[in-house]
């Protein structure tokens, strides 16, 4: 009897809680029909607007933070692989080995230590913040269900009271209801109305000590890092004075794939590539006097122990920057014109910042906007033939291969 009791307890809240859902369902159809009215607090609104930015905005810190740590992680393996390939490759009789091992020891461990308080005073600190949002969501759709059961309630009060037919008892239980609901509305109102707006003032500390954090432990682990590296600058020094009386040569080899933009590496139809410095690396002493093109350039006192290095100079080129600006000021050229260039070869746009090419064409050259988005071989210009009928950057600039093009007069 006690089972069946049980079972018929369950049974008639199961069937009260399909009651209450079809209520509020229809009390939200009438709602939006126009039918029925519907109590409105713009300022929980606007509350309620400020949280689900700040879950948002949360969410996203947490979602990068966790991108950097993976980043600081790889970043770890990266720098342990290569000092292994360091220690492999330093020969036992060489000096300093012990010492580049103990460094190499010394950066993994700061690597671990930087990652691991990345952890504790960022990563789980966001997790705790985050932590309160799914409560209060929930209370503040818990909220949205009881006002609508108040407006219900409310509702069908009013209707009994105007009706032709009065009934006083069911005009009782009406009004008992209505309180009731009333009651569980606004305690539950209240309580989101004051805890709220403190969460979303909370933010702002949160932000601040979290990346106070992050900045802190970055700043150290750089310094940190940056004295490690001077100790292994200081034992390869030591070992390039032992071992530096060799003399070789690094040249720089042609490509086919030479110059490059993004995936893109275009060379003019005959296939010769352009002229590339070749770079000798003498540790020979240099002849008294000032460096000539093509002579070994003069050492500073703090590079007395590291090699000289022997550059060929050739015509210089532009990697974003001014040379001389002799356009500047001058109504008939393009502002920051530097210099012109003619194209020696047919060169087709496969992109829609490229200029496209005739072979003949005058190109008036100009810098780039950002200098850090000049890939190396390339240039930004205006065709004179456009920029003489329309005067206007914005719509004639573009972007071509250097080496499809010789500079004029």
């Amino acid at each position: 009897m006690a089972e069946m009791g049980s079972k018929g307890v369950t049974a008639g809240k199961i069937a009260s809680n399909v009651q209450k859902k079809l209520t509020r369902a229809q009390e939200k159809v009438l709602q939006k029909l126009g039918k029925a009215d519907e109590t409105k607090d713009e300022q929980f609104e606007q509350c309620v607007q400020n949280f689900n930015k700040q879950l948002t905005e949360g969410t996203r810190l947490q979602k990068d933070l966790r991108t950097y740590l993976a980043s600081v992680k790889a970043m770890h393996e990266a720098s342990k692989k290569l000092n292994e390939c360091l220690q492999e490759v330093y020969e036992p009789d060489w000096p300093g080995r012990d010492e580049a091992n103990k460094i190499a020891e010394n950066n993994d461990l700061l690597w671990m230590d930087y990652h691991q308080k990345l952890v504790d005073q960022a990563l789980l600190t966001m997790d705790t913040y985050l932590g309160q949002f799914p409560d209060i969501k929930s209370r503040i759709a818990k909220r949205g269900r009881k006002l609508v059961d108040y407006d219900s309630a409310r509702h069908h009060y009013e209707s009994l009271q105007t009706a032709k037919k009065k009934d006083e008892a069911k005009i009782a239980k009406a009004e008992e209801e209505l309180i009731k609901a009333q009651k569980v509305f606004e305690e539950m109102n209240v309580d989101l109305q004051e805890e709220l707006p403190s969460l979303w003032n909370s933010r702002v500390g949160f932000y601040v000590n979290t990346f106070q954090s992050i900045a802190g432990l970055e700043e150290n682990f750089h310094k940190e890092m940056s004295k490690l590296n001077q100790n292994l600058n200081d034992v390869l020094v030591s070992l390039e004075k032992q071992h530096g009386s060799n003399t070789f040569t690094i040249k720089t080899q042609p490509s086919d794939n030479a110059p490059a933009k993004g995936n893109k590496s275009p060379s003019p139809p005959d296939g010769s590539p352009a002229a590339t410095p070749e770079i000798r690396v003498n540790h020979e002493p240099e002849p008294a006097g000032g460096a000539t093109p093509g002579a070994t350039l003069p050492k500073s006192p703090s590079q007395s122990s590291l090699p000289a290095v022997v550059v060929e100079t050739f015509p210089a080129t532009v990697n974003g920057t001014v040379e001389g600006g002799s356009g500047a000021g001058r109504l008939d050229l393009p502002p920051g014109f530097m210099f012109k260039v003619q194209a020696q070869h047919d060169y087709t746009a496969t992109d829609t910042d490229e200029l496209q090419l005739k072979a003949g064409d005058v190109v008036l050259v100009i810098p780039f906007q950002n200098p850090e988005e000049q890939d190396e071989g390339w240039l930004m210009g205006v065709k004179e033939s456009d920029w003489n009928q329309h005067k206007e950057l914005e719509k004639c600039r573009g972007v071509f291969p250097e080496n499809f093009t010789e500079r004029v007069p």
